[in-house]
C-alpha cells in the first residue's frame, strides 16, 4: 500500500492539533477487535452492522454469509463504510475507512486469511472452492476493502485527519 496524502481538517481540530501519523491510524484498523461495516440497500437505505475485519496488505477483509443483509446490498452497490474506534469521546482515536468491497476468491489469499483468523482470533475455517467453511458447514463470503479514503478522528486532542490514496488495484 502506497503511502497516503495525509491532511489535517482544521476546521475540525484543536488550533494546536497536528494531523494523526499513518502508522498509528493503521494501527487502529489493524488492532480492532470490532468494526462496523456500513452497506448500502437496494432502496437507498443504510444498513449497519458489527463484524470483525483483519488488515492484511494494506486492505481490510471480511466474512459474511451469502443470505445476509450486507452480503445481499454489496451485490447491488459494493461501496462501503468500515468503522472502529475507543468509543470515549475524551480520549482516543476512532476510524472511517472509505471503499468498495471485492470478493477474494483466489484460493492462496483465502487461505493466508484462514490462518490470520485463527492466529487472531481462534476461529477454525476451511477454503473452500471461493469462500470459508466454518466448523458447522456454513459458508462465509471473503471481501476486501483497500480504502480509498480514510478519516481519523483524534480526541485529547481534537483532530480530524484525512488520508486519500491513489486508485485501489484489484483485489479479487
Amino acid at each position: 500500500m502506497s503511502t497516503p496524502d495525509t491532511t489535517l481538517d482544521t476546521r475540525f481540530s484543536d488550533p494546536a492539533a497536528t494531523a494523526a501519523g499513518w502508522d498509528e491510524t493503521r494501527r487502529a484498523l489493524e488492532d480492532a477487535q470490532l468494526s462496523w461495516i456500513c452497506t448500502v440497500r437496494a432502496d437507498g437505505r443504510p444498513h449497519l452492522t458489527p463484524l470483525v475485519a483483519v488488515w492484511l496488505d494494506g486492505a481490510l477483509y471480511f466474512s459474511t454469509g451469502a443470505g445476509e443483509q450486507k452480503a445481499v446490498n454489496l451485490r447491488g452497490n459494493p461501496h462501503v463504510l468500515l468503522l472502529t474506534g475507543c468509543h470515549r469521546w475524551d480520549d482516543g482515536l476512532d476510524v472511517v475507512a472509505e471503499g468498495m468491497a471485492v470478493r477474494v476468491t483466489e484460493p492462496a489469499r483465502l487461505r493466508e486469511l484462514a490462518a490470520l483468523w485463527k492466529a487472531r482470533l481462534d476461529w477454525d475455517f476451511e477454503v473452500g472452492e471461493d469462500a470459508f467453511r466454518d466448523p458447522a458447514g456454513r459458508t462465509g463470503l471473503v471481501y476486501a476493502i483497500r480504502p480509498r479514503k480514510v478519516l481519523a478522528f483524534g480526541k485529547g486532542p481534537y483532530t480530524q485527519t484525512r488520508y486519500r490514496f491513489p486508485p485501489a488495484e484489484d483485489l479479487a
